[in-house]
């Protein structure tokens, strides 16, 4: 093992990275909160400033991802379709079945200039985690129940409010509303039996009310739907926790662009064009389950130095003073600024661990294990 390799399982070295990506987050969230004042004034300027602040948070979790652990991401579409990314505002379909689809899709936003920019339907619960909640709260993120009689009214009217969006915009959907289980996967094909629909191998059945107010509120504004397969070469389940420990994996995502003129106005139409597509989404993972490989042109966009020159200046900013502080602590003597640095060390370390928990499948939520039994 060399030192590199060797520093990238050092528990301190995570610890490090995780208090520059805390302390940097709570910096930004204040400055965000400091732009509300411009939303009266000038909202696209707030927006546009507000991207920028963004980029500088995610991009320190897409440092890990391209340079940390060297991951590498490979698109498999046509040449038509990659030369449209970044240049137009899209809705993305993304399967749920890994701890860190979030973040592969994260590195195709930065690598096209997007991340700050990117949007996504989000659970509720997200809004209350420090950090990721708060940044998206200024964002605009649109947030629901996952309870479609009280969301209704909610989402409809967040995804209108995106309309005039200044800056090209990927706006996420899981459509499967949570992430892949053996459990909820059964479940699901229960409820598809009953209605009648195919069942799915590799998916589950797709909550379409989302989907198509998506589609309906912003028609006019999208341009199309960029449907997107991901999987990991050597039937690897890659985590944030492999990431932070420096784990190279290899992802490889299936990337087909459907103009939104192409997709039905009609909402149970349109419903049954996402079933449609979720039963091609099934088929492209057995095929890359068998050979290995998704169809179409391979691409590997170059990855930019922006996400980790911007880790440098936060690890600078606020690791210097840290460094001065901790050794002027034990300089002292004082057993009680000890312990009282040890207390915020053990706290900090907590913390960066329960949002690490986040993405973890094993305590993801239990929707889907019930929820499915009910219409949606």
């Amino acid at each position: 093992m060399g030192f590199i390799a060797f520093l990238k399982t050092q528990f301190i070295v995570h610890l490090l990275i995780g208090f520059v990506f805390v302390v940097s987050g709570l910096i930004i969230n204040f400055i965000q909160l400091c732009t509300l004042v411009l939303w009266p004034i000038n909202k696209q300027f707030y927006r546009r400033v507000n991207c920028r602040l963004a980029y500088s948070l995610w991009s320190q979790l897409v440092m890990l991802l391209e340079w940390w652990s060297g991951t590498e991401c490979t698109l498999f579409s046509d040449e038509a379709t990659v030369n449209t990314f970044g240049k137009e505002h899209v809705i993305i379909i993304l399967n749920h079945n890994f701890e860190i689809d979030f973040l592969c899709g994260w590195t195709m936003t930065e690598r096209f200039g997007v991340l700050g920019s990117s949007k996504v339907l989000a659970k509720r619960e997200l809004l209350y985690v420090p950090l990721i909640g708060w940044t998206w709260y200024f964002l605009e993120i649109v947030f629901c129940k996952r309870k479609w009689e009280e969301d209704r009214d909610t989402v409809i009217e967040g995804l209108k409010r995106l309309a005039d969006y200044p800056e090209y915009m990927w706006f996420l959907l899981y459509c499967e509303g949570t992430r892949f289980t053996e459990t909820k996967h059964r479940i699901s094909m229960e409820v598809a039996e009953s209605k009648g629909l195919p069942k799915l191998k590799y998916h589950l059945l797709p909550r379409t009310k989302g989907f198509t107010t998506a589609v309906q509120c912003l028609r006019g504004t999208v341009a199309a739907v960029y449907d997107v397969t991901l999987n990991f070469r050597g039937n690897k389940n890659p985590s944030l926790l492999g990431i932070l420990y420096g784990k190279k994996y290899e992802a490889d995502m299936c990337v087909r662009r459907f103009p939104l003129e192409d997709i039905p106005q009609d909402e149970k139409e349109a419903a049954n064009w996402l079933h449609k597509l979720y039963q091609e989404k099934d088929a492209l993972q057995e095929m890359y389950n068998q050979e290995g490989v998704f169809p179409g042109q391979q691409f590997k966009p170059p990855r930019r130095p922006w996400t980790l020159l911007n880790f440098l200046f936060w690890a600078t900013v606020l690791l210097s003073p840290l460094f001065t502080f901790g050794f002027g602590v034990f300089a002292s003597g004082s057993p009680l600024l000890i312990l009282a640095f040890l207390g915020f060390v053990g706290a900090a370390s907590f913390g960066v661990r329960r949002l690490i928990g986040v993405t973890e499948i094993e305590k993801g939520s239990s929707y889907g294990n019930q929820e499915f039994k009910k219409k949606e």
